[in-house]
């Protein structure tokens, strides 16, 4: 789940203290924790304007998803993919928040496949609503802080590539 717990894990299960090199790799997990929780509180507080810009991005390049017959047509289904990019925001946030992909991975991508192929979502779509959340997201960081969250981004748009 974290760095942290990973590291105890494996030490304990290896009946040792810590080695230098992981200690090592944890003081700069550690040093690096002030800027995960800004690029978690930016994100947190800009939810709803970084929803509003993916999605739109989303629907001007992909239009065939508000016509008639399109997965996100009328309010019950647009609400849905709405509630679908806050929720996976959320993921990417505890994601950098931990240090790790585990939580996206078990929480957003295991089933993800079946359950949009049940509910007749294209992946692709949701591959580039992902895309579209990446950039609006980025946008409002630092450089460094944007270097810091891309992989989290990357993790969930390549998971979801591979679910399709």
């Amino acid at each position: 789940m974290s760095v942290v717990r990973d590291l105890i894990l494996q030490a304990d299960d290896d009946l040792r203290y810590p080695s230098s090199g992981e200690l090592r790799s944890m003081e700069a997990f550690l040093a690096g924790g002030e800027k995960r929780l800004t690029i978690v509180k930016i994100l947190t507080e800009n939810e709803k304007k970084i929803v509003q810009q993916s999605s739109t991005q989303l629907f001007k390049r992909k239009p065939d998803y508000v016509a008639p017959g399109g997965n996100a047509y009328g309010s019950k289904q647009r609400a849905q993919c709405l509630r679908d990019f806050s929720w996976y925001l959320r993921l990417v946030t505890y994601g950098v928040l931990a240090g790790s992909t585990e939580l996206i991975q078990s929480i957003g991508l295991i089933g993800a496949r079946e359950m949009y192929n049940s509910l007749g979502v294209p992946m692709q779509g949701m591959v580039e609503s992902m895309r579209c959340m990446r950039e609006a997201s980025l946008d409002l960081l630092s450089q460094d802080e944007a270097a810091m969250a891309a992989p989290y981004f990357d993790f969930l748009i390549q998971g979801m590539q591979t679910s399709s």
